[in-house]
């Protein structure tokens, strides 16, 4: 079994597992610098864009492709290459469609669509200036269509505030603001088959868009009095958006939870692996960019990994720079129940936990004197 890799950042988080199922890597990268080239059993450097990937796709004759693109810039030309690859050549691209991405891709498509379907979603409307606002109150938060990990975001605490920031841009969707709990879900589906995975707590919502890589976060969501049943309606709605809009391989809804009556309310949904990956996969013991490779190989199935998943209590501290020779390709495995993996890069590493249960977990974080606040 031979597979191509696009993009080498993230392949380093699947490097061991392709090499303890003897999986023959083939590697694609615009970054001659990249770090992890190395990893795969043969590498290209190429041009930016889809056309070199194709070509040796195709040259290499591997048996499926597995883009590992973790930002939104190039998902498009992804979808496309997926769209004739497989279509031309019957070969599976593990990414979503040109459909689904345009809409992921645009967070006024993506209201839209959440609109027609009915799953609430925190009430907007689009401005170009302050005379168009239809909410009443603020704080508001101020976005553009396109953008990712808190770019051209704002929280707006007076008209002012929406001035100022029309002065840089010539239209805003302005959104309520919504006092709760930031969660992420990640959503495997290949093939017309799906399953959500864990519900991962992010932190509260907060009024400086404090980015929820800088938290401490947790899995799997627990809220008080809940037995389960508020993840189960958290994973019930990400699988049907995952159904409405068509992803394939993995993507990540991003939601909110308030605080008072315990309403969901949903963001966004992002076509590509998501930056709670390792909480997940601690949470849950299911890694997604490993699920992508088994969608390549033609060996996943939803339900097995429905019978796969199990319950871990999972942490992830923000530890900036941290003394340790751990962070490559040969620790990314959680190996016991109590077990750690240190990833990131410099000046923005993280520690992800595993644990039988919360206490377990930090008693870990305190054997690796690692500081942190109250969750």
């Amino acid at each position: 079994m031979k597979l191509l890799f696009i993009g080498a950042r993230l392949f380093d988080d699947v490097a061991l597992y392709t090499k303890n199922n003897g999986i023959t890597t083939v590697l694609t990268e615009s970054n001659p610098k990249s770090s992890n080239l190395s990893l795969a059993d043969s590498h290209y450097i190429v041009s930016r864009g889809m056309d070199q990937p194709k070509e040796i796709a195709i040259k290499e004759d591997v048996d499926g492709v597995v883009p590992l693109i973790g930002i939104d810039g190039p998902l498009c030309d992804v979808a496309l290459l997926k769209e004739e690859l497989e279509r031309d050549y019957g070969l599976p691209v593990v990414a979503s469609p040109p459909d689904a991405v345009s809409i992921s891709g645009d967070k006024i498509k993506t209201k839209k669509i959440l609109v027609e379907n009915e799953i609430k979603t925190p009430e907007y409307n689009l401005i170009q200036s302050n005379h168009e606002l239809k909410l009443n109150e603020f704080p508001m938060v101020l976005k553009q269509a396109q953008g990712q990990g808190g770019k051209d975001i704002k929280i707006a605490l007076s008209s002012e505030d929406v001035h100022t920031y029309l002065e840089q841009y010539d239209c805003a969707l302005a959104e309520r603001f919504i006092d709760g709990i930031e969660i992420s879900v990640e959503i495997l589906r290949w093939k017309g088959h799906s399953i959500p995975l864990v519900p991962v707590y992010k932190g509260k919502t907060t009024l400086d868009c404090i980015h929820p890589l800088h938290k401490l976060k947790k899995a799997p969501l627990t809220v008080d009095d809940d037995g389960g049943e508020i993840r189960d309606t958290i994973r019930k709605i990400a699988q049907d958006i995952g159904e409405i809009i068509g992803v394939e391989g993995t993507s990540d809804l991003d939601l909110i939870l308030t605080t008072h009556d315990h309403e969901t309310f949903v963001l966004e949904i992002n076509t590509r692996p998501s930056g709670t990956r390792y909480l997940t996969t601690a949470s849950c013991d299911i890694n997604p960019l490993w699920e992508m490779v088994e969608m390549a190989t033609g060996s996943w199935n939803a339900s097995n990994v429905a019978k796969r998943m199990k319950n871990y209590f999972a942490l992830e501290i923000p530890v900036g720079d941290y003394p340790s020779d751990r962070n490559n390709y040969q620790y990314r495995e959680f190996q016991t129940d109590n077990s750690w993996i240190i990833h990131g890069p410099p000046n923005h590493q993280r520690i992800t936990i595993r644990g039988q249960d919360k206490e377990d977990a930090f008693k870990t974080a305190q054997k690796l004197n690692i500081e942190f606040g109250k969750i």
